[in-house]
């Protein structure tokens, strides 16, 4: 039952038979005669079917929840039985907001450092696709930010708090200032992440409050193509201050702290389970150890 319990998170992620099949490593008819037999088992049906996927009936979505805790507590008994003859091994996934990505460099260092047999899995993404990811038993842990907008029921771990930096050429107009207000930045040329990122609600949030209208040339979903535009002159950016200190590195760019109320805090998120993985729950002993 678990293999069709994997097959129904599967399609009620995708929302659709061939890409969940294909999400999965198996064939279509397989999937489908999967969800079939579930049904059966269950004596409920599970999924709206017509010419295409239709969605979840009522009874699915209630068993949807249930596959997730079921699925979830089964990798944790493999994991922990692994870990006791092995020791902590595997592939540790996590999911990170663009923005944080530094940061969860020296987590993830730190953490292999101690536990070499684990590899680690770092993608970039939205604070929104994070925590669908882990809702689906995608990743295993996100980083991001902690109060800004509601995680439901996960453990957090504070890491730091983001403070902001203007990052413009060298011979920009504010680039010899100590300090910039969010005021200051009216006018400005900006390139920004998108706005299904959650730093760029953050900033739109700034500089609304001090009654800026950003003029925003170019956005992106990669800090790497921001500060390339602003290192080829013309631009400016908006960064933690962490990132920018290393993606200015060894470029023609001035980083400016933006003077501001108070920052929102980042960290690490895991699913609310008891018990965690033994790899889980050494990153989120490992996080609470991290000193940035």
């Amino acid at each position: 039952m678990i293999d069709k319990l994997e097959m129904l998170i599967a399609l009620a992620r995708e929302e659709h038979f061939g890409r969940a099949a294909e999400s999965l490593g198996i064939t279509q008819p397989t999937l489908s005669a999967g969800i079939k037999q579930l049904e059966a088992q269950l004596g409920v049906q599970l999924v709206w079917r017509g010419s295409r996927y239709g969605g979840l009936t009522p009874e699915g979505a209630r068993a949807l929840d249930w596959a997730r805790r079921i699925v979830g507590d089964a990798r944790t008994l493999r994991e922990e039985m692994r870990a006791v003859h092995e020791g902590l091994a595997g592939t540790l996934r996590i999911a990170v907001v663009p923005t944080a990505l530094t940061v969860a460099a020296r987590l993830t260092a730190s953490f292999c450092r101690a536990h070499p047999g684990v590899n680690v899995s770092v993608l970039s993404r939205s604070s929104v696709e994070i925590l669908s990811m882990i809702e689906d038993l995608e990743t295993d842990a996100g980083i991001t930010y902690l109060d800004n907008e509601p995680l439901g029921r996960m453990v957090t771990v504070p890491l730091y708090r983001e403070e902001y930096h203007l990052v413009c050429p060298r011979d920009a107009p504010l680039a010899q200032r100590a300090a910039v207000d969010w005021g200051d930045l009216a006018g400005l040329p900006l390139c920004l992440l998108t706005p299904d990122m959650q730093n760029r609600r953050i900033v739109n949030q700034r500089l609304f409050e001090a009654g800026v209208v950003p003029e925003v040339r170019v956005e992106s979903n990669s800090t790497v193509v921001l500060m390339s535009h602003v290192a080829e002159g013309g631009w400016s950016t908006i960064l933690p201050r962490d990132l920018a200190a290393f993606l200015a590195a060894g470029r023609a760019v001035t980083s400016v702290p933006i003077r501001g109320r108070g920052a929102h805090s980042v960290g690490l998120i895991a699913p609310w389970r008891e018990p965690h993985t033994p790899v889980l729950e050494a990153l989120i002993e490992a996080g609470g150890r991290l000193d940035i």
